[in-house]
C-alpha cells in the first residue's frame, strides 16, 4: 500500500468545483465541521517541548485525506518498561516449556551457534525428554540462560558467530527458535501467563531462574499508551515492530489496542501447524535461511514489506518519502534504521545507546525528539558518546565512526536529556 498525503483544503475545493458541487454564487455555503484533532492527556514525563511537537505532528496530519499516515513503534523498553521476550523466556524455563532439539543436536537450533555452545548445552541438558526439566535442573537452566542472555556459555565461550550484525541478533532469534514444536496458539498462551505474572509483580521484583535472580516485572508506559491512542484518533495507522517472537508481541500489543495484524515480530516457519527452528525471510532472504529478523536494517525490510507492500530486494532499501512512516519511536541501536526512515518525527527514549544517541543528539534535520525513560530513567552519561570513533557497529561486528547520510562523521555528543 502507499501512504501519500493529499493537499488539504485547496485541493478539496478544486475537487468539489470539478463535480459541480460548490454552492452557486451568492448562496450560503454550509461549513463542514472539521474533525477535532486528538491531543495527549498526560503531561507528566514528557521532556521540554516534546509533547507540544507530538501534538503538532498529529494536528498537521489529522485532517488529511487519502491513505493514513503510518506510525511505527518498537516494543521492548519503548512502549513498555523491560522486555517481553525476556519475560517469556524466563517463564518457559520456570515451567519446563523448552523442548530439546532432535537427537540432542543443539546446532540445529541456530545456524550461528558455535560448536562450543552446542557442546555445552548438550552436556548440561538431557536429550531423552519431551521437555527440558529447567524448573528443577539448575545446570540446564543456567546454560540456556547464559547463552540467551549473555551470548556466552557458562564457561565463558562465545555462543554465536558468523552473522551480519546489522540484520540479525542471534540471541534474540534463538528465543523464537527455541519455541520449536509448539503451535502459535500454545506460545500465545505461554506469553499470556508470563504477561499476567509480570504485570502483577511489584515494580523492581525479581524471580529465580536456575541459580540466577532475574527481572520479574513489566509495565506499560502510560505516556505511550496515551500517544498511541491519540495517534489513532488523529488518523494514523499505528504498528508495532519488535525483535521479540511475533506470537508474544501479539499478546502484549493488545494492551495498547494494537491488533495482531498490526504487530510484527520474529516469525518462525511452520510444519504441520507447529513452529520450527527456522525463520521467515524478508527482502532477498528466503524463508529458512535465518539471516534477517526485525533488527536494525531488518526492521526496515520488514516494515517496507509488511506495511508498505514492497517485495523482494527493494524492501531492504530506503523508500521514497511517500512510502515511509511519518512517525517512529524506539529506544536502542536496534531501532536506528526505521527511526531514520521516518519523515516527520522520531521519538527516542534515552537508554544511553551509542549509535542511537549519536544520531538523535546530532539531530541534523531537527526531527529527533529525545525523552528520558518514563519509568526509572537513566542517569546522565558522564562521558561523551563515542560517535567519531566507535559508536557504529559494522555488519562484521567491528566498531566504526557514526556517519551521516553524506558520509561525514558525527562528532562525539554529550548527554543532555536525562
Amino acid at each position: 500500500m502507499t501512504n501519500k498525503l493529499r493537499t488539504p483544503a485547496v485541493a478539496a475545493a478544486l475537487a468539489l468545483a470539478a463535480t459541480g458541487l460548490l454552492p452557486a454564487a451568492g448562496a450560503q455555503a454550509t461549513p463542514r465541521e472539521p474533525r477535532a484533532c486528538a491531543g495527549l492527556t498526560l503531561s507528566e514525563g514528557w521532556y521540554g517541548d516534546n509533547k507540544a511537537r507530538l501534538e503538532g505532528l498529529m494536528a498537521d496530519h489529522c485532517r488529511t485525506k487519502g491513505d493514513k499516515p503510518v506510525a511505527v513503534f518498537d516494543w521492548d523498553n519503548t512502549v513498555i518498561k523491560n522486555d517481553v521476550g525476556d519475560a517469556t523466556f524466563y517463564w518457559l524455563l520456570r515451567n519446563d516449556r523448552v523442548r530439546p532439539p532432535r537427537h540432542g543436536d543443539w546446532s540445529t537450533t541456530s545456524r550461528y551457534l558455535t560448536p562450543e555452545a552446542a557442546a555445552a548445552l548438550g552436556a548440561a541438558c538431557p536429550a531423552d525428554v519431551r521437555t527440558l526439566p529447567t524448573a528443577t535442573d539448575t545446570a540446564c537452566a543456567d546454560e540456556l540462560l547464559s547463552v540467551y542472555g549473555n551470548g556466552t556459555t557458562t564457561g565463558g565461550k562465545k555462543a554465536f558467530d558468523g552473522y551480519d550484525h546489522r540484520r540479525i541478533e542471534p540471541q534474540y532469534a534463538w528465543l523464537a527458535q527455541l519455541l520449536h514444536g509448539w503451535t502459535p496458539r500454545q506460545v500465545r498462551a505461554f506469553a499470556t501467563a508470563a504477561r499476567a505474572e509480570n504485570l502483577a509483580a511489584p515494580q523492581g521484583a525479581t524471580q529465580q531462574v536456575g541459580s540466577s535472580k532475574v527481572t520479574g516485572w513489566v509495565r506499560y508506559y502510560d505516556q505511550q499508551r496515551d500517544l498511541i491512542r491519540a495517534l489513532k484518533a488523529s488518523g494514523f495507522d499505528v504498528w508495532i515492530v519488535s525483535a521479540s517472537p511475533e506470537p508474544v508481541v501479539d499478546v502484549w500489543a493488545r494492551g495498547v489496542d494494537v491488533a495482531p495484524d498490526h504487530a510484527v515480530g520474529i516469525r518462525n516457519t511452520t510444519e504441520h501447524g507447529r513452529l520450527t527452528s527456522h525463520l521467515k525471510g524478508c527482502g532477498s532472504v528466503r524463508d529458512g535461511e535465518d539471516r534477517m529478523i526485525t533488527y536494525i536494517d531488518g526492521k526496515r525490510c520488514w516494515i517496507n514489506q509488511e506495511i508498505f507492500g514492497v517485495r523482494g530486494p527493494a524492501a531492504e532499501r530506503v523508500q521514497p518519502a511517500a512510502r515511509r512512516q511519518v512517525f517512529a519511536a524506539g529506544d536502542s541501536d536496534t531501532d536506528i534504521s526505521f527511526l531514520r526512515d521516518a519523515t516527520g518525527l522520531r521519538l527516542v527514549l534515552n537508554r544511553n545507546k551509542n549509535e542511537l544517541m549519536c544520531r538523535a543528539y546530532d539531530n541534523g534535520d531537527g526531527r529527533w525528539l529525545v525523552n528520558p525513560m518514563f519509568i526509572e530513567p537513566k542517569k546522565r552519561k558522564t562521558s561523551a558518546y563515542p560517535c567519531a570513533t566507535t559508536g557504529y557497529t559494522a555488519p562484521d561486528g567491528t566498531a566504526a565512526p557514526v556517519r551521516r547520510t553524506d558520509g561525514s562523521v558525527i562528532a562525539d555528543q554529550q548527554d543532555t536529556v536525562y
